[in-house]
């Protein structure tokens, strides 16, 4: 700790930093940040910032509002897309009471405890995310839909245009701060784009992803352009959608891999896969936290275009239909041996969503689920018969249905602790409540002049 202390000091002086943001994030994973001068970073680092919690969603009550925001000196980084004369930093922070015992309202705290459990168990988790996200230019006036940056497709390559350059010049600049970006492309609607982030582990991904969702708004507005992660922000084409491969590590041994199993999946491999697709409802609405979330996870009528949302618990390896899927091994990779869960949008809390997926996977460890029978065929395609025959269930079809079942979970309650639990289900109900209340444009193009 004190090495990487006077790292950061000796950063800050050699590269004449003026300003260091100390961020965090709320429950709803909104990103915060105060920020001071390099003359208090030393104190910080040694003591912690207090500041007024009860502003914050999800954290003190009013009648205990002052909490300590205490540096993380591992995740300090240089802020190079603030440009301008006086260079800025960032650094990562936990949030603790002032008696120094952790937040429970942080959802750094809330993952590190799963990750806590998956440690007394031998294991360490990894994650790599595809996160996918919208260019638009900018709304005429306020309500009014944005317009796509352009009109392309699926790994369309599109030259320089507008886009394709903004999402260059994103990937060039989290380059230059050291994350590691394995692929980015043109997804399949118009303007929505993708970057995929290059393995870690849990907690340094969720720090990351918090970053580069700000770098990819932050390089947009720049430009004049909106850049959005909003999961459905218009209809008729694909949402976007955090997936994201995942495996348990035992030192240095992928604890997924049998090299003997037909999949290549070792026990812990199947058991932490069935307890994801058993626990699958409980904790849908933490990885698809928003109304708008269940935009995104439908299946089109037959007169509609198909959207391919993972919306059925089932597990497959080369079938994109299901909410689980185990790419091949590729020969001599045993490290690549992972799951990729496919319902996560690039809306979700980052630390609660891998807190509970984590928690699902250990609890089908310690448990010893048994993984169902691989889903071979379409499911979009199978009839609702089909599909009952074969055991295979629906994913919640909205944020109230999801509500419903989180409540019920022990699980979740268990993961997310007491204070972050309650809290998240009050104002999730608050978002349902204020959304049924709403009079929507399709209500009005379809009622007001029939009836």
């Amino acid at each position: 700790m004190d090495s990487q202390k006077d790292y950061v000091l000796r950063t800050v002086e050699e590269r004449g930093i003026r300003f260091v943001q100390l961020w965090f994030t709320d429950v709803l994973g909104i990103p915060k940040a105060f920020s001071i001068t390099p003359a208090e970073l030393e104190n910080a680092l040694d003591e912690g910032m207090t500041f007024d919690g009860s502003a914050i969603d999800g954290f003190s009550r009013v009648q205990e509002s002052d909490v300590l925001a205490v540096p993380d000196p591992k995740t300090f980084q240089l802020l190079p897309y603030l440009s301008g004369e006086a260079p800025v930093a960032r650094v990562v922070c936990d949030i603790f009471n002032l008696d120094g015992t952790p937040f429970e309202g942080d959802p750094r705290h809330v993952l590190r405890r799963s990750l806590d459990q998956a440690r007394d168990q031998g294991f360490s988790f990894y994650v790599a995310p595809e996160l996918e996200y919208f260019y638009f230019k900018p709304p005429a006036a306020p309500g009014q839909a944005p317009l796509p940056l352009d009109e392309g497709s699926y790994f369309e390559l599109m030259g320089n245009n507008a886009a394709t350059t903004l999402r260059r010049e994103t990937v060039l600049m989290l380059e230059e701060m050291g994350i590691p970006v394995e692929y980015s492309q043109h997804e399949d609607a118009p303007s929505q784009h993708e970057i995929d982030l290059r393995y870690t582990d849990a907690m340094t991904m969720a720090d990351t992803v918090m970053l580069v969702r700000v770098v990819v708004k932050e390089m947009a507005s720049r430009n004049g352009i909106l850049a959005t992660f909003m999961p459905k922000p218009f209809s008729g084409v694909q949402g976007s959608g955090m997936h994201t491969h995942m495996s348990l590590f035992d030192g240095d041994t992928n604890a997924f891999y049998d090299d003997s199993d037909e999949y290549h999946l070792s026990a812990v491999g199947r058991q932490f896969i069935a307890g994801v697709l058993h626990h699958a409802s409980e904790i849908t609405a933490i990885t698809n936290q928003w109304v708008n979330s269940y935009k995104r996870l439908i299946v089109s009528q037959e007169d509609q275009p198909l959207i391919e949302a993972p919306v059925y618990i089932s597990w497959a390896q080369n079938n994109r239909s299901a909410l689980v899927r185990v790419p091949p091994t590729k020969k001599g990779k045993r490290d690549s041996t992972r799951l990729e869960y496919r319902a996560p949008d690039p809306g979700t809390n980052p630390y609660l969503a891998w807190a509970v997926v984590l928690a699902a996977g250990l609890a089908g460890i310690k448990g010893r689920y048994e993984l169902p029978r691989e889903a071979s065929a379409n499911i979009y395609r199978m009839s609702a018969q089909e599909r009952l025959a074969e055991g295979i269930k629906p994913l919640p079809a909205s944020l109230a249905d999801a509500l419903d079942a989180m409540e019920r979970s022990e699980l979740v309650a268990g993961a997310l602790g007491e204070h972050v639990f309650e809290w998240f289900l009050r104002n999730k109900r608050a978002e349902w409540a204020a959304y049924k209340s709403e009079v929507t444009p399709f209500e009005l193009r379809r009622y007001l002049a029939a009836l």
